[in-house]
């Protein structure tokens, strides 16, 4: 079976990219596309590394841990459930260790950006230094 199941648009600000749900973390991925569209705002991580997060405070999606890693790749996109830190979705851009004030934490790696990846960089800087950017998360084609 592959691993991936296809059809989500990211975007961040007035950038879009291409993504696929992945299908080893199948609660993580329905109670998030229950939330679709779902449409929050981003900022540049605090202690991650090269990445760019949305703190989801007390949104409670119902999962554990599933399909988690702390050492995501550019693109993997996580979200943290709890119970250590913030309901949180980390999209990471570079060199990324997930981690909060509380220390190193696993988010559930629920999609991986496919298209449009070379350019998450960019999007990384624009956020550090020219603040938070809109984050919307829909299907797909």
């Amino acid at each position: 079976m592959d691993a991936r199941l296809t059809g989500l648009r990211i975007h961040i600000g007035d950038r879009e990219f291409t993504a696929c749900w992945q299908a080893d973390a199948p609660q993580t991925v329905a109670s998030l596309k229950r939330l679709l569209p779902f449409r929050t705002r981003v900022i540049h991580v605090r202690w991650s590394g090269e990445a760019i997060w949305a703190p989801l405070g007390d949104l409670d999606l119902g999962v554990g841990y599933e399909n988690q890693t702390s050492h995501p790749a550019p693109g993997q996109m996580l979200v943290y459930t709890g119970p250590l830190s913030e309901c949180e979705i980390l999209i990471p851009y570079g060199a990324c260790l997930f981690s909060s004030r509380a220390g190193q934490l696993a988010g559930n790696h629920f999609a991986t950006i496919l298209d449009g990846g070379e350019r998450l960089g960019q999007v990384g800087e624009h956020v550090l230094w020219h603040g938070a950017q809109e984050l919307v998360i829909e299907e797909g084609d």
